[in-house]
């Protein structure tokens, strides 16, 4: 079955696949949890306090990021958000955002509809009784949220991020629709310029599995540990 196979592209391409690609995998997984945790952070308490309006508008924002296919959202960002500057900045022609720039907004946008939900869950574990305990003691919404509520719900969510960040992982093969090279992106134009599609998409299939196989195993580890602790 394999006796046409010619592994030594896979060998030959490992520079650019990894240099290139996996580099720039990793870099908008992170960029784009980090932002959105913090944005979806921002969400859950906007989602959980008692304003009148900014809770049903976040609510609405969340379900709609989470009924649309990202694929879909990547499309209508890059394609749209010029106009919508255009319109917005009152300028004469629509503001170029780029494909680097649309990616990386559209990912942090996109995620931060399923961390919010993710922190929204893990805020509402904590009891109540800390909360009036720390009102009680004499602190702010701002210090009870700070050094009370978020610690505790940032530590009870941690398993869930981490998987969540698996999944963005994993996402972060659909940028190839704007001719991105990600580690997928790299191995496909290996893979046509070679006339190697098994072999690149076989290795590609591989180097995701093993990524996400041992960080799966790594959150379970993280999440037995967590569960002794307390």
């Amino acid at each position: 079955m394999f006796s046409d196979f010619d592994f030594g592209v896979i060998l030959r391409s490992l520079p650019y696949l990894f240099k290139e690609g996996m580099t720039f995998t990793l870099t908008l997984t992170a960029v784009a949890t980090v932002g959105g945790v913090i944005l979806g952070t921002l969400i859950a308490m906007i989602r959980l306090s008692s304003l009148p309006v900014l809770p049903k508008i976040a609510a609405g924002y969340v379900n709609v990021m989470r009924a649309l296919p990202l694929v879909l959202v990547i499309f209508l960002f890059y394609f749209l958000m010029p106009y919508i500057g255009q319109w917005a900045l009152r300028a004469d022609q629509p503001i170029q955002v780029g494909a680097l720039s649309s990616t990386i907004i559209t990912f942090t946008l996109f995620e931060a509809a399923y961390f919010s939900e993710i922190m929204r869950a893990g805020i509402q574990s904590i009891p109540r009784g800390q909360v009036a305990a720390g009102y009680a003691i004499g602190l702010t919404y701002r210090q009870v949220m700070s050094y009370v509520v978020l610690p505790q719900a940032f530590r009870n969510m941690l398993p869930v991020i981490f998987t969540q960040t698996i999944v963005l992982f994993q996402d972060t093969s659909l940028v190839y629709v704007l001719s991105i090279t990600d580690f997928l992106g790299a191995a496909s134009k290996i893979a046509q310029r070679d006339g190697r599609l098994a072999e690149m998409y076989l290795f590609a299939a591989a180097v995701y599995f093993l990524i996400s196989f041992t960080a799966s195993m790594l959150v379970k580890r993280l999440q037995r540990r967590l569960a002794v602790a307390r």
